[in-house]
């Protein structure tokens, strides 16, 4: 069996070709110009994956808003997927309008790192984000027995937005920081030169800093 490296933070996702619940994609080139999430679950008619794919349908218009599309998928087959969100609306009055990709083969699992032995042969509950020119920006892998928290998932999202387009990083619980709030944090400066241009900058009100190497500003 051919031993895959998975994708590395900053590295393009690979070209895959997938069977899903909405057809035949190919990843990541059907979603250029749109963000994706992809992520794994064990399996259908599970209990935890069931409150995931429920929740991440109840979110779904956040992410849409964010220009990001989501993604699931199980070693189940096609037919699988099907009944499983057929029994989701009957029963719990959801409809999964998002693709499920049928990896029954596992080769997306393990090019995706998604199959931990010690975890048995079902895929743990891996998340991708990919960015609009299909670059990998986040990993996080999560053991079956914990479901995962779709508000951080679209936390993570907003904070590599916000980060691409303001040239800024986010700290921790943004944007509820107990520090500075929901400010944004300035890159360090990187010459003797630019560390006293932030002096004159926070002096003049336009940022704050606990020091040189720690500055901080609003979002605008």
């Amino acid at each position: 069996m051919e031993e895959y490296r998975i994708p590395l933070l900053g590295e393009e996702f690979p070209k895959l070709t997938v069977k899903t619940t909405h057809g035949v994609k190919h990843l990541p080139d059907d979603y250029k110009g749109k963000w994706f999430i992809l992520f794994s679950h064990p399996a259908d008619f599970t209990p935890v994956c069931t409150t995931e794919f429920v929740e991440f349908q109840r979110k779904k218009e956040e992410f849409d808003k964010l220009n990001c599309e989501l993604i699931g998928l199980s070693v189940d087959q096609v037919f699988s997927h099907i009944k499983w969100i057929e029994w989701i609306k009957e029963k719990l009055g959801v409809e999964i309008t998002f693709p499920i990709i049928a990896d029954d083969m596992g080769e997306v699992a393990r090019r995706l790192g998604m199959i931990h032995p010690n975890k048995g042969t079902n895929t743990v509950r891996s998340v991708f984000i990919v960015d609009d020119k299909g670059v990998v920006r986040l990993i996080l892998y999560y053991p079956q027995e914990i479901g995962r928290n779709i508000d951080e998932i679209i936390r993570a999202l907003k904070a590599l937005q916000v980060s691409d387009k303001y040239g800024v990083a986010t700290p921790a619980n943004w944007p509820e920081n107990p520090l500075i709030g929901d400010n944004v944090i300035i890159p360090p400066a990187t010459s003797i030169q630019e560390a006293e241009e932030r002096k004159k900058k926070e002096e003049a009100g336009e940022i704050k800093c606990f020091d040189w190497w720690f500055c901080y500003k609003p979002l605008k």
